[in-house]
């Protein structure tokens, strides 16, 4: 990394960092929402990007966080930050218990069974009244927009060092060769399933931290809400339009669709959904690696990039 990216970097940090100071309760609310964003896709990209297994499942992961936060502090009359752990603990807990099983399936079949977790733990919830039931449970209200701003950039960050470590630990090269190739990263010696299962856990892990502070800031939670589908197919999109197994490309997607999706709903209401998928389709089908990969290249190879995306695919 070049002393000039790194120079971009702490610039972007430091101006992001004081946006409370200047920036009006709405600019301060949307940056709390597209922060949690890109705190999930790249919690994604951790078990997507790197260790190539398409998760559904982070919403799961997210829903616990959000509950583990509601229930220490209704329930138990607790502090905010042990409800935090409350929730990671139990966010690690599920991605051992279920990692293992569910982590021996593959492709589709996989999907399939991470989607379906997210619908048994919803009903599950639904029926425990220690959570509410399908009532929910009200949070006591902070009016402190700006707190919840740092700590969900303070999260990013963290996430962000955390992937950019995968980048050079072995650990993270073991991801990467289960994601090329499985069996051969077995014969190599990774111990395969301990790798996947721990990923797995990490994912879940900044999946439940964000869902614990997004409980606090809205100060209600249902089932529906906490583990919402349409919330995993957003961190999905997100970490594949910027650009899966990279350290940045999953919060620029996070930052560049966010900001499209509010500006499409603000100034054209009516067909804001059509242009945010038509969006969406072109720029997989232009640059399926993500706009992180056509950063890389695009000076290089210019327009052509795109056609050779289009002639590779065969599209």
């Amino acid at each position: 990394m070049t002393a000039l990216r790194v120079g971009i970097i702490l610039l972007v940090a430091a101006v992001l960092a004081a946006l409370p100071m200047f920036g009006s309760d709405v600019l301060i609310q949307f940056g709390i929402n597209t922060l949690l964003l890109a705190v999930l896709a790249q919690s994604w990209n951790i078990i997507g990007g790197y260790t190539g297994y398409a998760s559904f499942g982070n919403s799961v992961f997210y829903g616990l966080g959000s509950y583990g936060v509601a229930i220490a502090m209704v329930q138990w009359n607790l502090p905010f930050a042990v409800g935090m752990i409350f929730g990671a603990v139990l966010a690690i807990a599920f991605a051992f218990l279920l990692g293992i099983p569910v982590l021996r399936l593959k492709g589709h079949y996989f999907a399939i069974a991470t989607l379906a977790l997210a619908q048994v733990m919803s009903a599950i919830v639904s029926n425990i009244s220690l959570a509410g039931q399908n009532i929910g449970l009200v949070l006591p209200p902070l009016n402190n927009d700006p707190l919840f701003y740092e700590l969900s950039l303070g999260l990013l960050v963290i996430a962000t060092l955390t992937v950019f470590w995968l980048t050079r630990s072995r650990f993270g090269f073991g991801l990467i060769a289960i994601r090329e190739n499985e069996e051969g990263a077995a014969v190599m010696g990774v111990n395969t399933t301990l790798y996947k299962v721990l990923a797995f856990a990490l994912s879940g892990l900044f999946a439940a931290l964000a869902g614990g502070i997004h409980a606090y800031w809205i100060t209600f939670l249902d089932p529906e809400s906490a583990f919402d589908i349409s919330l995993n197919v957003k961190m999905i999109i997100m970490a594949v339009f910027g650009g899966p197994g990279t350290v940045f490309g999953p919060v620029l997607g996070a930052f560049v669709l966010s900001a499209v999706s509010e500006v499409l709903s603000s100034e054209v209401t009516n067909v804001a959904g059509l242009f945010f998928g038509v969006v969406v389709v072109a720029a997989v089908v232009l640059m399926p690696r993500g706009v992180a990969d056509v950063m890389r290249h695009f000076r290089k190879s210019g327009w052509r990039y795109f056609i050779e995306n289009l002639r590779t695919h065969r599209i």
